[in-house]
């Protein structure tokens, strides 16, 4: 009788040997798989911060977000201190490239240069050299530039004794200058038009230049431009500028009609 129960007590012994290695087994089951969603919870968060960084990039890159592009905020080319002067439409194409980053089609545009296109077969080759050269040392030649001069007509408006001002229609914010070369069209826009095309004058002074300017298109405006963005766009793209200062002359004469600092830039 008692063998019989001293079986019957290790019966129940390993029973709850039994019972308890599988109680930590399912303990331990519960843990993995805890550890498991929270694994699984913080790779889709990556995963969802992965791809918000890539559509970001490709909302601001406009392809894909391959392309690096400078948005349009003061001091976004700060170490860009060199100038040009009333560029040519190839140099501002080159400008263009060289402020995004995206390298220029140089070997399709040496392709289609004229001269290559032209150039009987035996000469082809070195009017390939010579092109790609020119264009190369273009290029080059804006590498560094963050301000622009030009010259333009001022398309003055009469003076408005409401308010005291003239206004500088050539520089307000729906204005651009447009630069074509090289199957390019590079966009330079005002960010601070609204502001810059203001040209307040006492009311006691209106008169006296109005005498001056005889009709608003004899006023050349000479504008110093800062760059602060550039946007690519399907064949070309915008440069983004402040219009830092500027000077107004009768085109005849020569005579400076006004000068403007724009306030804030």
């Amino acid at each position: 009788m008692r063998a019989q129960q001293s079986d019957i007590s290790r019966g129940i012994a390993a029973a709850g040997a039994l019972a308890a290695v599988l109680l930590l087994a399912g303990c331990g089951g519960d843990g993995s798989s805890a550890g498991g969603s929270a694994d699984t919870a913080a790779g889709a968060a990556a995963a969802d911060g992965a791809d918000a960084a890539a559509g970001s990039g490709s909302a601001s890159g406009g392809s894909g977000g391959a392309q690096p592009v400078a948005k349009a905020t003061p001091g976004a080319f700060p170490d860009r201190t060199g100038e040009l002067v009333n560029p040519d439409h190839s140099t501002m194409v080159f400008l263009y490239y060289d402020l995004t980053g995206i390298t220029p089609p140089i070997d399709t545009w040496v392709e289609e240069d004229r001269r290559v296109r032209s150039a009987p077969p035996p000469e082809k080759a070195g009017m390939r050299t010579m092109a790609r050269a020119e264009l190369q040392s273009g290029a080059a030649g804006v590498r560094g530039v963050g301000r622009l001069r030009l010259s333009m007509g001022a398309n003055l408006s009469d003076y408005d004794p409401a308010y005291g001002e003239f206004t500088v229609r050539a520089l307000a914010p729906s204005s651009m200058v447009e630069f074509n070369a090289l199957g390019q069209k590079v966009s330079v826009k005002f960010a601070n038009g609204r502001t810059a095309q203001i040209w307040k004058v006492p009311a006691s002074e209106a008169q006296g230049i109005r005498d001056k300017i005889d009709y608003a298109g004899n006023i050349s405006l000479d504008v110093l431009l800062r760059i602060i963005g550039v946007q690519p766009g399907p064949g070309g793209g915008t440069i983004t500028t402040e219009v830092v200062e500027y000077e107004m002359r009768h085109n005849r004469s020569g005579q400076v009609i006004g000068r403007v600092r724009v306030t804030g830039a």
